[in-house]
């Protein structure tokens, strides 16, 4: 097991941190909130092309770079400290996790590359109703909430079928698909309602369903812990830094012992998450039969961290947190939505007990 990044692993953190801070700063992301996709998608081709970050955990022979886990966490957590909006966590992780899963060659060949190059966004969903008729496959049903649902191209549905569960790529301008844009808490990470009537898919080989389903939601555990503890640190950074200048009764916050042991905290179980996360995305690449347990340790310890660290940068910020002018309420909302994106606390600490055999 190693819990400490190579120094190309360190290199790649490095260039990302980099790209994020020349090109999407805390200005920029508060533009970009307010436009109608709700991210940039010069950024994100970009990210592809330029940074080839959105498909590291693609095969090169699919036009990804051939990297692993620990290498996507990387770069989840740096999107997580600076709240960038972006289709990465359902795309470049939920999506192209499903097609490198499955059976099919034939769909990988033609999905992953655009995938990994940011010339298509990708979902997940569940829930949908499979039949085949009309000299096909046809879903229907209503599926949400679907993480970047309103700017999907393509869709992979796991959907209840006469035979047992199946895998269907939808293709998001067919007919019979119809997408709300929901109104979320978080407004740096969109959600969408799809209603499908007799929508056409295209059905993906794979000789079992469901574990590929389990296998991508423990993969997208570990995603979601890595910008869980990217935003931990940079809530860490801010409420430090504020800490510093922000005069009260004539002193520095940070001088006083309950500010001063506030922070401690905050690092100690900062320092802890990342100890978590890093085991997961060992496991991941290194063994995948530790990889169910190590996912879901990391979803029971890095989700409430997470949003009690968020919580308490908003109370160290005093009035001022809480404003929409300042960004701790930002890592707030994002901090308290992925809390829950995947399941509540009680259904993360059942499955982790089930796996445990407890």
């Amino acid at each position: 097991m190693r819990l400490v990044l190579t120094g190309q692993q360190e290199d790649l953190r490095t260039a990302v941190r980099d790209f994020l801070a020349d090109q999407a700063g805390p200005e920029r992301v508060r533009d970009v909130l307010e436009t109608a996709d709700g991210f940039d998608r010069v950024l994100w081709r970009r990210a592809g092309a330029e940074l080839g970050v959105l498909g590291l955990v693609v095969a090169e022979e699919h036009g990804g770079a051939g990297a692993g886990h620990v290498e996507r966490s990387v770069v989840a957590e740096e999107l997580g400290a600076t709240l960038v909006p972006s289709p990465f966590l359902a795309s470049a992780v939920l999506a192209v996790d499903v097609l490198n899963a499955v059976d099919d060659v034939g769909m990988r060949e033609r999905y992953l590359p655009p995938l990994a190059a940011g010339e298509l966004i990708g979902t997940v969903a569940h829930g949908a109703e499979a039949a085949e008729r009309d000299g096909g496959w046809r879903l229907d049903g209503r599926l949400a909430p679907v993480i970047s649902g309103d700017v999907a191209d393509v869709v992979l549905v796991h959907a209840a079928t006469p035979d047992g569960t199946g895998w269907f790529a939808l293709d998001t301008t067919a007919s019979g698909v119809h997408r709300t844009t929901l109104r979320a808490l978080d407004p740096t990470r969109r959600l969408a309602r799809l209603d499908l009537s007799g929508a056409r898919a295209t059905r993906l080989d794979t000789a079992d369903p469901d574990a590929v389903r389990s296998s991508v939601d423990d993969l997208a555990a570990v995603a979601l812990a890595a910008e869980q503890v990217g935003g931990m640190r940079r809530v860490l950074e801010m409420t430090t830094e504020y800490a510093k200048v922000r005069v009260q009764f004539g002193r520095r916050i940070g001088s006083y012992q309950g500010v001063k042991h506030a922070l401690a905290d905050l690092h100690g179980s900062w320092e802890q998450a990342v100890s978590v996360l890093r085991h997961a995305a060992w496991a991941a690449d290194e063994d995948p039969d530790e990889l169910p347990i190590a996912a879901a340790v990391a979803q029971v310890f890095c989700a409430p961290a997470a949003f009690r660290a968020a919580a308490d940068g908003v109370v160290l910020h005093g009035g001022i947190g809480y404003t929409w002018e300042h960004d701790a309420h930002l890592y707030y909302k994002r901090a308290k939505t992925s809390e829950v994106l995947f399941g509540s606390e009680r259904d993360r600490r059942l499955r982790l007990a089930d796996l445990m055999g407890v």
